[in-house]
């Protein structure tokens, strides 16, 4: 059973790397970064799509699964998700990373490149996507004939759309200050490799302790809302006007809650 879960997580996330890939491959295309506006779209987009996964594809999951092993949902949603946003928490204080368009460092002090700091800072807010997407896909494959299968298929989709153009928001940046094109392009690539990787290990983490899949899922839940409060509402408001901003963010949510609710 584990092999299979392990096998569904990996075509997941591995389709929303590759989303990831595809996005930072229009570095060979293009040489001018996007626009401040187009960004603070992207990422408002990303922040609509991410919290309405956390509800839909996470929490609510989380919740019945709580209940159908006749437990309360409580413990392990709420207390998932607060472990989910003080994991993100601690990487956010630790590991130094370069938001872009940035001049100042955030984390533990390092003399690493810039390109370096701003890949791990969308690596950053991949981690969330990459258990979210890998657990879901877990928890079709012990019931693949139940609509959690479409469930995890929607979810993956609204995370490929939101990690194409972020794939190009890494590269096209580094193609604008002279960083040669295949470099750009591996940069932007390796910032979505993070998810496979982050994804299969929580599987197996979920699956190495009976009754713990719930907590997994609400503690996913919790690690993205972090990166939606702490980096892309704030973000998508920059600038005197931010309808653009507020208004890619309702439209991110209604993009992943229609997929949930048409395929899930």
């Amino acid at each position: 059973m584990l092999l299979r879960e392990l096998q569904y997580a990996a075509l997941g996330t591995g389709f929303t790397c590759l989303a990831t890939v595809l996005g930072a491959a229009l570095v060979f295309f293009f040489r001018e970064e996007l626009s401040g506006g187009v960004q603070r779209v992207f990422l408002g987009f990303a922040a609509g799509v991410m919290t309405a996964a956390s509800v839909w594809s996470l929490l609510i999951p989380a919740m019945e699964m709580a209940e159908a092993a006749g437990r309360s949902p409580l413990a392990p949603a709420a207390g998932g998700f607060v472990l989910g946003g003080v994991f993100l928490m601690l990487l956010d204080r630790l590991l130094p990373h370069m938001h872009i368009g940035s001049e100042e460092a955030e984390g533990l002090p390092a003399r690493w490149k810039r390109t370096t700091m701003i890949v791990l800072a969308v690596t950053l807010h991949n981690i969330p996507e990459g258990m979210a997407v890998g657990l879901t896909f877990s928890v079709a494959a012990r019931d693949p004939s139940s609509g959690a299968v479409m469930g995890a298929v929607a979810l993956a989709l609204g995370m490929a759309l939101q990690n194409f153009p972020e794939g190009a928001a890494v590269s096209l940046p580094m193609r604008s200050q002279g960083v040669p094109a295949g470099r750009a392009f591996l940069c932007g690539a390796a910032s979505g490799a993070v998810e496979p990787v982050f994804g299969l290990l929580t599987v197996l983490a979920a699956g190495s302790v009976t009754g713990l899949m719930s907590g997994v899922l609400a503690f996913a839940a919790g690690a993205m809302i972090y990166v939606v409060g702490e980096e892309l509402i704030p973000e998508a408001q920059l600038g005197e006007h931010c309808h653009a901003g507020t208004g890619s963010v309702m439209a991110g949510f209604l993009v992943m809650m229609v997929l949930d609710l048409a395929l899930g």
